[in-house]
Protein backbone atom coordinates (compact mmCIF):
# COMPACT_ATOMS: atom_id res chain seq x y z
CA UNK A 1 0.00 0.00 0.00
CA UNK A 2 1.23 3.48 -0.84
CA UNK A 3 0.42 6.79 -1.13
CA UNK A 4 -1.09 8.50 -4.31
CA UNK A 5 -1.26 12.15 -4.18
CA UNK A 6 -2.98 14.12 -6.73
CA UNK A 7 -2.99 17.56 -8.00
CA UNK A 8 -6.64 18.97 -8.79
CA UNK A 9 -6.72 21.94 -10.88
CA UNK A 10 -5.44 20.85 -14.83
CA UNK A 11 -4.62 17.38 -13.12
CA UNK A 12 -7.61 15.76 -12.19
CA UNK A 13 -10.31 18.26 -14.24
CA UNK A 14 -9.13 19.45 -17.41
CA UNK A 15 -9.18 23.40 -16.37
CA UNK A 16 -8.41 25.86 -12.68
CA UNK A 17 -11.30 25.60 -10.60
CA UNK A 18 -9.97 28.58 -8.76
CA UNK A 19 -10.05 30.53 -11.56
CA UNK A 20 -13.77 29.09 -12.76
CA UNK A 21 -15.06 29.72 -9.37
CA UNK A 22 -14.15 33.68 -9.99
CA UNK A 23 -15.61 33.24 -13.52
CA UNK A 24 -18.69 32.21 -11.68
CA UNK A 25 -19.22 34.88 -9.36
CA UNK A 26 -18.58 37.35 -12.51
CA UNK A 27 -21.58 35.60 -14.58
CA UNK A 28 -23.76 34.98 -11.79
CA UNK A 29 -23.62 38.96 -10.93
CA UNK A 30 -22.63 38.00 -7.38
CA UNK A 31 -19.23 40.38 -7.48
CA UNK A 32 -18.48 43.55 -9.43
CA UNK A 33 -17.79 41.80 -12.60
CA UNK A 34 -15.07 44.29 -14.31
CA UNK A 35 -12.72 44.77 -11.09
CA UNK A 36 -12.98 40.92 -9.82
CA UNK A 37 -12.72 39.38 -13.33
CA UNK A 38 -9.31 41.97 -14.31
CA UNK A 39 -7.67 40.88 -10.30
CA UNK A 40 -8.30 37.34 -11.11
CA UNK A 41 -7.06 37.08 -14.36
CA UNK A 42 -4.26 38.91 -12.86
CA UNK A 43 -3.37 36.75 -9.95
CA UNK A 44 -3.73 33.21 -12.45
CA UNK A 45 -0.97 34.68 -14.86
CA UNK A 46 0.93 35.19 -11.37
CA UNK A 47 0.42 31.44 -10.38
CA UNK A 48 1.14 30.08 -13.99
CA UNK A 49 4.61 32.03 -13.71
CA UNK A 50 5.40 31.12 -10.49
CA UNK A 51 5.37 34.43 -9.13
CA UNK A 52 1.86 34.42 -7.18
CA UNK A 53 1.42 36.04 -3.43
CA UNK A 54 -0.84 33.21 -2.11
CA UNK A 55 -1.37 35.11 0.95
CA UNK A 56 -2.82 38.33 -1.19
CA UNK A 57 -4.61 35.90 -3.54
CA UNK A 58 -6.46 33.99 -1.08
CA UNK A 59 -8.02 37.06 0.70
CA UNK A 60 -9.17 37.99 -2.69
CA UNK A 61 -10.53 34.96 -3.49
CA UNK A 62 -12.13 34.22 0.16
CA UNK A 63 -13.25 37.80 0.36
CA UNK A 64 -16.59 37.29 -1.42
CA UNK A 65 -17.03 33.68 0.83
CA UNK A 66 -16.81 36.26 3.96
CA UNK A 67 -19.90 38.06 2.89
CA UNK A 68 -22.12 35.52 2.23
CA UNK A 69 -24.18 32.87 4.69
CA UNK A 70 -22.83 28.85 4.42
CA UNK A 71 -26.41 28.28 3.51
CA UNK A 72 -25.77 30.60 0.47
CA UNK A 73 -22.20 29.45 0.09
CA UNK A 74 -23.76 25.83 -0.35
CA UNK A 75 -26.16 26.54 -2.78
CA UNK A 76 -23.58 28.40 -4.94
CA UNK A 77 -21.57 25.69 -5.06
CA UNK A 78 -24.02 23.21 -5.91
CA UNK A 79 -24.39 25.48 -8.69
CA UNK A 80 -20.83 26.23 -9.74
CA UNK A 81 -20.14 21.82 -9.37
CA UNK A 82 -23.11 21.30 -12.18
CA UNK A 83 -22.15 24.21 -14.18
CA UNK A 84 -18.39 25.02 -14.38
CA UNK A 85 -17.13 21.44 -13.63
CA UNK A 86 -19.22 18.43 -14.39
CA UNK A 87 -17.73 19.68 -18.06
CA UNK A 88 -14.41 19.16 -17.15
CA UNK A 89 -14.30 16.60 -15.09
CA UNK A 90 -12.01 14.06 -16.77
CA UNK A 91 -12.96 10.19 -17.17
CA UNK A 92 -9.20 9.69 -17.76
CA UNK A 93 -8.29 10.77 -14.26
CA UNK A 94 -11.27 8.79 -12.78
CA UNK A 95 -10.21 5.84 -14.37
CA UNK A 96 -6.51 6.55 -12.56
CA UNK A 97 -7.89 6.98 -9.59
CA UNK A 98 -9.49 3.89 -9.55
CA UNK A 99 -6.90 2.14 -10.93
CA UNK A 100 -4.99 3.28 -7.83
CA UNK A 101 -7.69 2.00 -5.39
CA UNK A 102 -7.73 -1.32 -6.84
CA UNK A 103 -4.04 -1.68 -6.13
CA UNK A 104 -5.09 -0.76 -2.28
CA UNK A 105 -2.97 2.39 -2.56
CA UNK A 106 -4.51 5.88 -0.18
CA UNK A 107 -5.97 8.59 -1.87
CA UNK A 108 -5.51 11.97 -1.39
CA UNK A 109 -5.46 15.28 -2.94
CA UNK A 110 -3.32 18.26 -2.49
CA UNK A 111 -4.06 21.23 -3.67
CA UNK A 112 -3.51 25.20 -3.48
CA UNK A 113 -6.91 25.85 -4.34
CA UNK A 114 -9.19 26.45 -0.92
CA UNK A 115 -10.94 23.67 0.58
CA UNK A 116 -14.71 25.10 0.33
CA UNK A 117 -14.04 25.23 -3.31
CA UNK A 118 -11.94 21.69 -3.42
CA UNK A 119 -13.09 19.29 -1.35
CA UNK A 120 -16.96 18.56 -3.33
CA UNK A 121 -14.43 18.37 -5.92
CA UNK A 122 -12.37 15.60 -4.73
CA UNK A 123 -15.89 13.84 -3.64
CA UNK A 124 -16.43 13.71 -6.93
CA UNK A 125 -13.68 11.77 -7.80
CA UNK A 126 -14.38 9.32 -4.82
CA UNK A 127 -11.68 11.19 -3.02
CA UNK A 128 -11.99 11.76 0.96
CA UNK A 129 -8.62 13.24 1.63
CA UNK A 130 -7.96 16.44 0.71
CA UNK A 131 -5.46 19.21 1.67
CA UNK A 132 -6.09 23.02 0.69
CA UNK A 133 -5.46 26.05 2.15
CA UNK A 134 -7.83 26.50 4.85
CA UNK A 135 -10.47 29.81 5.12
CA UNK A 136 -10.54 30.95 8.70
CA UNK A 137 -14.21 30.69 9.77
CA UNK A 138 -15.72 32.18 13.20
CA UNK A 139 -19.01 31.78 14.50
CA UNK A 140 -19.96 29.69 11.60
CA UNK A 141 -18.99 32.48 8.89
CA UNK A 142 -15.66 32.92 6.93
CA UNK A 143 -13.34 35.78 7.95
CA UNK A 144 -11.79 35.85 4.77
CA UNK A 145 -8.36 35.36 6.25
CA UNK A 146 -6.30 31.99 5.80
CA UNK A 147 -5.77 29.41 8.79
CA UNK A 148 -2.53 28.05 8.84
CA UNK A 149 -0.11 27.44 5.89
CA UNK A 150 -1.69 27.33 2.83
CA UNK A 151 -0.97 24.36 0.66
CA UNK A 152 1.05 26.22 -2.49
CA UNK A 153 4.93 25.49 -3.35
CA UNK A 154 6.75 24.45 -0.15
CA UNK A 155 3.55 24.99 1.91
CA UNK A 156 1.90 21.37 -0.18
CA UNK A 157 5.27 19.77 1.46
CA UNK A 158 4.67 21.65 5.15
CA UNK A 159 1.12 20.36 5.31
CA UNK A 160 1.93 17.04 3.70
CA UNK A 161 4.30 16.16 6.80
CA UNK A 162 2.24 17.25 9.21
CA UNK A 163 -0.51 14.73 7.63
CA UNK A 164 1.99 11.84 7.62
CA UNK A 165 2.98 12.72 11.16
CA UNK A 166 -0.56 12.96 12.18
CA UNK A 167 -1.54 9.43 10.22
CA UNK A 168 1.50 7.46 11.08
CA UNK A 169 2.33 7.30 7.77
CA UNK A 170 5.30 7.78 5.28
CA UNK A 171 6.20 8.61 1.56
CA UNK A 172 7.70 5.19 0.83
CA UNK A 173 6.42 3.79 -2.94
CA UNK A 174 4.23 6.99 -3.37
CA UNK A 175 3.23 9.06 -6.23
CA UNK A 176 2.29 12.34 -7.06
CA UNK A 177 0.53 13.31 -10.08
CA UNK A 178 0.87 16.89 -11.26
CA UNK A 179 0.66 19.92 -13.86
CA UNK A 180 2.80 22.44 -12.31
CA UNK A 181 6.10 23.60 -11.97
CA UNK A 182 4.66 25.35 -8.80
CA UNK A 183 4.55 21.78 -7.24
CA UNK A 184 8.13 21.29 -8.14
CA UNK A 185 8.86 20.78 -3.49
CA UNK A 186 6.35 17.87 -3.27
CA UNK A 187 7.38 16.12 -6.93
CA UNK A 188 10.84 15.86 -5.43
CA UNK A 189 9.66 14.10 -2.06
CA UNK A 190 7.90 11.60 -3.49
CA UNK A 191 9.32 8.25 -5.16
CA UNK A 192 7.17 8.43 -8.23
CA UNK A 193 6.99 12.14 -9.76
CA UNK A 194 4.16 12.22 -12.48
CA UNK A 195 3.99 14.92 -14.75
CA UNK A 196 0.35 14.72 -16.18
CA UNK A 197 -0.59 17.35 -19.09
CA UNK A 198 2.57 19.50 -17.51
CA UNK A 199 3.34 23.17 -18.07
CA UNK A 200 6.32 24.23 -19.91
CA UNK A 201 9.07 24.39 -17.36
CA UNK A 202 7.96 21.07 -15.80
CA UNK A 203 8.32 19.67 -18.72
CA UNK A 204 11.93 20.60 -18.98
CA UNK A 205 12.37 19.61 -15.73
CA UNK A 206 11.00 16.32 -15.85
CA UNK A 207 12.61 15.32 -19.31
CA UNK A 208 15.64 16.60 -17.48
CA UNK A 209 15.37 13.98 -14.74
CA UNK A 210 13.80 11.17 -16.74
CA UNK A 211 9.94 11.38 -14.79
CA UNK A 212 7.55 9.87 -16.61
CA UNK A 213 4.63 12.28 -18.35
CA UNK A 214 1.68 11.55 -19.13
CA UNK A 215 -1.89 12.87 -20.31
CA UNK A 216 -5.02 12.56 -19.06
CA UNK A 217 -7.11 14.65 -21.72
Amino acid sequence: MALAIFDLDNTLIAGDSDYLWGEFLVQKGYVDAEAFAETNARFYEDYKNGSLDIYAYQRFALKPLSEQTMETLGEWHREFMQEFIEPIVLPKALDLVEKHKQQGDDIMIITATNTFITRPIGLRYGIRTLLGTEGEIKNGRYTGEVAGTPTFQEGKVTRLNEWLQQNHQNLEGSYFYSDSHNDLPLLKQVDHPVVVDGDEKLLAHAKANNWPTMSLR
